[in-house]
């Protein structure tokens, strides 16, 4: 299958996100387009498929193909147990078991609130997340949009000295800490289930031959800093990482999946009349297993 990568218009020019026209992912199979695609996500972080017809099961198959293990241990396991049936299949929805709009004051609308924050999937993992596709299936009329932050970029334009000095540092990530930056509590059981993980502050990219910040509003500190001084780093990295001038921002259409490279971006949802409009999509991650696994 012969594929295209079509840059889409931003601040940085076409260098980060890219439409991929006339590919129904459910039935590519073969090496060499699966082989294409991998090239394209390091090429641009973000490609837009539009008019992709899964169900559950085809999507959580296309990504076994495409890159191996899904994660399946998501931070909203110690809230409530997943409407859909299996932990592989995040839902990305403001809907119960039932289909219906949680209320207002619901826990689980609550503790997704936090998805607005920047962030990058499964970072409080180890492994964590490499491939994130994310499907939608119902979109509201104002669009909800997903905004996404280039990390090789931000990591380039850092000036040289601060680029030495973060060589070598290793930050902590815990869902649970992002979530209580928002005022959400968890029973010391549960903050044991969701204790973390440390990863390094800066990736090399292994198949593109670039360097990358490893940030979200996950990273609670850095390993071997006091408190204070790792967090104001980590603020000040952030506020950089996420300038207009590293951003996409990508409307959805019902039908559209948008498929991101962890390792390379972070990504925030935008605010919608969640408490009186539905909008519901699925995402299915991979595990950032070593490339030969």
């Amino acid at each position: 299958m012969a594929l295209s990568f079509n840059p889409l218009p931003g601040p940085l020019c076409g260098h980060f996100a890219a439409e991929v026209p006339n590919t129904a992912l459910r039935e590519v199979e073969d090496k060499a387009s699966l082989e294409a695609l991998r090239q394209g996500m390091d090429t641009f972080g973000v490609l837009v498929f539009h008019d992709q017809h899964f169900d559950d099961e085809e999507q959580m198959d296309f990504a076994r193909r495409f890159d191996g293990t899904l994660h399946a241990k998501p931070g909203s396991r110690v809230v409530s147990k997943s409407r859909l049936g299996t932990e592989a299949m995040a839902d990305i929805s403001n809907l119960d078991e039932n289909g219906e709009i949680l209320s207002a004051d619901d826990q689980r609308r609550l503790y997704s609130l936090a998805n607005r924050l920047w962030h990058t999937d499964a970072s409080f993992e180890d492994p964590p997340g490499r491939y994130s596709m994310l499907h939608a299936r119902v979109i509201p009329q104002d669009g909800a949009d997903t905004e996404f932050a280039d990390m090789r970029a931000a990591y380039d334009a850092l000036p040289q000295e601060m680029k030495q000095r973060l060589q070598g540092l290793d930050v902590h990530h815990s869902i649970a800490y992002s979530r209580q930056t928002l005022g959400f509590e968890f029973t010391p059981e549960q903050a044991e289930i969701l204790a973390g993980a440390v990863h390094p502050l800066v990736h090399a990219l292994p198949r593109c031959d670039r360097h990358a910040l490893y940030l979200a509003s996950h990273a609670s500190r850095i390993i071997g800093w006091s408190l204070p001084e790792g967090r104001l780093l980590l603020k000040e990295l952030m506020e950089h990482a996420t300038a207009p001038r590293f951003r996409f921002r990508h409307r959805w259409a019902a039908g559209d999946l948008v498929i991101w490279n962890n390792r390379a971006t972070m990504h925030r949802a935008t605010p919608f009349q969640d408490a009186s409009v539905a909008r519901e999509l699925r995402r299915v991650t991979t595990l950032d297993l070593p490339l030969s696994a």
